[in-house]
C-alpha cells in the first residue's frame, strides 16, 4: 500500500535541496512554483512517515505481547491508530483541484424579487467581505451597480490571500463551493402586511487567471466606452470612462464603470475576462473527461439552488450535503467556515469513494 509515495519522498529530498540554494530564488517565478509543490507534498511525507512508524511501533507490540499480555491492547489500539493514518494518507493521495490555491474573483447578481433580492444580494456580498476579514485575505471591489434601496443589482470583488498558503486553504479551495443560486425567505423591507417572501441572487466564483493562462487576441475583443450610471439610471460621471468588453470568439461580455479614468476600468473589466475565460476552460475540459475524472474535479453545478437564508428561523440550509445550522445571523456576519467546512468534507468524502 502507498508505493507510490515513495517516488514522492524523492522529489521532497529534491525541492528541500534546491530551494536551499539562493540561486534558485533569482527567479521569483520558479521559487514559487517550487515552494507550492513542497508544500503540497510536506503533509503527504508526514503523513506516511507516520503511517509508517505506527506499522513499526504494531509489529513490535505483537512480539512484546507473545510474553506479556500488557501489550495486547497496546497493540489494538496502535492499530485504530494506523487505520486513522491509513485514511488521511489516503486523502491527501487524491488528486487536488489544481486551482485550489489561486485567488477568486466573485461576482454576487440580484435575481428574482426585484429590489428584495437586489438587497440580498447586498448582505450576501457583506457576508463574504465580513468572512474574508475573518480569514486574514483582502478583498477589492472591482465593479458594483447599485439598486435604488442601497442594494446591488450586480457586484464584482477580487479576494486575495495572503502570505505562504496551507495546503486545502487557498480562496479558491474555500470559496469554490460557494458558486449558485442562494435562496432568501423573509419579511422585505418593502413590505407592508408583514408577510414572508422568498427571493434569490445569484453568486459566481471563478478563479483569477494570469495574464499568461489565458491568451486574448487583440482582434478578440470589440471595445465600447460609455458614461457610467448609478441608482435610478442618473449619470455619474461626465466622461465616457466606463468600459464594456465583448470577447467576440465566446460572445462573453464584461463591463465595468467603477474606477475614474477609462484605462483603469478597461484593466478590471479585462481581469473579470480572463477569469471566465479560465473557467469556461476548465468546465469544457470537465465536460471532455470521463465520468470518474469528472468526479474528481467537478465541484458545484452554479445553476443549482444550492442554499437556503430563513430569516424568521434562524436558519441556513446547504441542500447539497444536508448541512443545517440555527444561527443565520452568525452567518451573515461572516461566520461561514462550518458551513463551506460541510462542502469541503461532502467532496472530500466523494473523492475517496471514487478513487477506490
Amino acid at each position: 500500500m502507498f508505493e507510490a509515495v515513495e517516488e514522492l519522498i524523492g522529489e521532497h529530498a529534491d525541492l528541500e535541496k534546491r530551494l536551499a540554494d539562493p540561486a534558485v530564488h533569482a527567479d521569483q517565478r520558479e521559487a514559487r512554483r517550487l515552494n507550492k509543490r513542497y508544500a503540497e507534498l510536506t503533509p503527504v511525507i508526514t503523513a506516511y512517515r507516520a503511517w509508517k512508524r505506527a506499522g513499526d511501533d504494531i509489529e513490535t507490540a505483537r512480539e512484546l505481547a507473545q510474553d506479556d499480555p500488557d501489550f495486547v491492547d497496546e497493540a489494538k489500539q496502535l492499530e485504530q491508530s494506523r487505520e486513522q493514518l491509513t485514511d488521511r494518507l489516503r486523502l491527501l493521495l487524491v488528486p487536488r483541484d489544481p486551482s485550489d490555491d489561486k485567488d477568486v474573483i466573485l461576482e454576487v447578481k440580484a435575481g428574482e424579487g426585484g429590489e428584495e433580492s437586489a438587497l440580498f444580494a447586498g448582505d450576501l456580498l457583506r457576508m463574504y467581505l465580513r468572512y474574508a476579514e475573518r480569514i486574514g485575505w483582502k478583498t477589492e471591489i472591482i465593479d458594483a451597480n447599485e439598486s435604488d434601496l442601497g442594494g446591488y443589482k450586480d457586484v464584482q470583488v477580487a479576494v486575495k490571500a495572503r502570505g505562504t498558503i496551507e495546503p486545502g486553504q487557498g480562496v479558491w479551495a474555500r470559496l469554490k463551493y460557494e458558486g449558485g443560486v442562494h435562496r432568501v425567505q423573509r419579511v422585505p423591507a418593502t413590505e407592508s402586511q408583514g408577510r414572508i417572501h422568498t427571493s434569490a441572487a445569484g453568486v459566481l466564483v471563478t478563479p483569477e487567471a494570469e495574464e499568461v493562462e489565458v491568451e486574448i487576441g487583440p482582434n478578440d475583443l470589440r471595445i465600447d466606452v460609455y458614461r457610467s450610471s448609478g441608482p435610478g439610471g442618473q449619470s455619474v460621471n461626465t466622461t465616457d470612462s466606463a468600459v464594456r468588453i465583448t470577447h467576440l470568439p465566446t460572445n462573453i461580455v464584461v463591463s465595468c464603470q467603477n474606477e475614474k479614468s477609462q484605462l483603469q476600468n478597461k484593466e478590471q473589466a479585462l481581469r473579470i475576462l480572463r477569469s471566465r475565460l479560465l473557467a469556461a476552460a476548465q468546465e469544457e475540459a470537465e465536460r471532455e473527461a470521463s465520468d470518474a475524472r469528472r468526479s474528481q474535479v467537478r465541484t458545484v453545478d452554479r445553476s443549482e439552488r444550492i442554499r437556503t437564508y430563513n430569516f424568521p428561523e434562524n436558519r441556513i440550509s446547504d441542500h447539497r450535503v444536508g448541512f443545517k445550522a440555527y444561527n443565520l445571523d452568525q452567518v451573515l456576519d461572516g461566520e461561514l467556515d462550518p458551513v463551506i467546512q460541510a462542502c469541503v468534507d461532502a467532496d472530500a468524502a466523494a473523492k475517496l469513494a471514487a478513487a477506490g
